[in-house]
């Protein structure tokens, strides 16, 4: 590898291990905080979860949807940080991030109470732009970003 030879140089350098640091804070924070403890729970509260699809019009099998949102949380975010199908589960945790904005909107939390899952799901989105990087398992496996 050639040293860094000016500013221009450093930051297209600094890329990839922005890429790393977000994928592996967010991703792990999902894993561990979000999902984790979401797929320990069972049915209970996978159908309290699912519940919120009500707010766009899908009110049928909440257990299902709420499985489907903590299995974003949990395997999506361990996927995440490992750079593995990156965008695909990035793309699965974004969608979830708005489902959990609108559910908030709907309860009357307001713009406050929606802005953590409104964040998140920004940050999401440009992951889903931006692809997981050089330190990837998708640029091992599969010599790019998908």
């Amino acid at each position: 590898m050639e040293p860094i030879r000016n500013w221009k140089e450093a930051f297209e350098a600094g890329r990839d291990y922005g890429l790393l640091v977000i994928r592996l804070g967010v991703g792990l924070m999902f894993f561990f905080v979000h999902g984790l403890p979401k797929i320990q729970a069972g049915p209970e509260l996978w159908a309290k979860l699912g519940g919120a699809m009500g707010n766009l019009g899908i009110s049928f099998a909440p257990a299902f949807w709420g499985l489907m949102a903590a299995s974003a949380e949990c395997f999506g975010g361990l996927f995440l940080a490992l750079g593995l199908l990156a965008r695909p589960a990035a793309a699965a945790m974004a969608f979830t991030m708005l489902v959990a904005a609108t559910m908030h909107l709907a309860a009357g939390d307001g713009l406050k109470g929606a802005a953590h899952a409104t964040e998140l799901f920004f940050v999401l989105s440009g992951l889903v732009l931006a692809g997981a990087g050089r330190f990837s398992l998708d640029r091992k496996f599969f010599g790019e970003n998908i």
